[in-house]
């Protein structure tokens, strides 16, 4: 019994390793990208950019922690929008399951672009190599912030980061 007990430890501790910031890609360019959103016209990356700072949210609909997230960041994007926020939610729902996503968006009343990226395209390009994930950069394109995972509270850390970047 002892020993599954610190079997289940050593796994959570494993997973909290995982759930943290991602500093590898801080201070790179954002690439440029281009995908459908939901009522069939292209968003490109490089048009959104000027204006305030740009989160990228990777997402499923079958990804538990990603809807939370989403609840979480609607609070942050309405807080912010006015300042020149944006975020791009970009769905990697796949052929089995993209047909959820318009349905689910449209009940939370989700007021962001919503992006689709059923080939995970743009996914592998950001190393999105599990979800939920974000990506936060400043107006520019610049990354300045990545997480891996959510759990409550960590909207915090990006809200505090969002912030930063509208004082700059």
């Amino acid at each position: 019994m002892k020993t599954i007990s610190y079997l289940g430890l050593a796994i959570l501790l494993t997973f909290s390793v995982f759930a943290q910031e991602d500093d590898t890609q801080q201070g790179r360019q954002a690439p440029n990208f281009k995908l459908e959103n939901l009522d069939g016209d292209y968003v490109e990356l490089n048009q959104v950019l000027g204006n305030g700072p740009v989160l990228l949210s990777f997402w499923a609909t079958w990804c538990k922690p990603c809807l939370e997230e989403l609840a979480e960041y609607q609070k942050i994007y309405d807080e912010y929008k006015d300042k020149g926020f944006i975020i791009l939610a970009i769905s990697i729902d796949d052929v089995r399951t993209v047909a959820k996503v318009k349905p689910y968006i449209r009940s939370k009343h989700y007021s962001f672009p919503i992006l689709m990226d059923t080939n995970s395209d743009v996914a592998r390009i950001y190393y999105a190599q599990a979800i939920p994930y974000t990506v936060l950069m400043d107006k520019d394109g610049k990354i300045v912030y990545t997480h891996l995972s959510y759990m409550r509270g960590d909207e915090l850390q990006v809200k505090k980061k969002i912030d930063e970047l509208l004082k700059e």
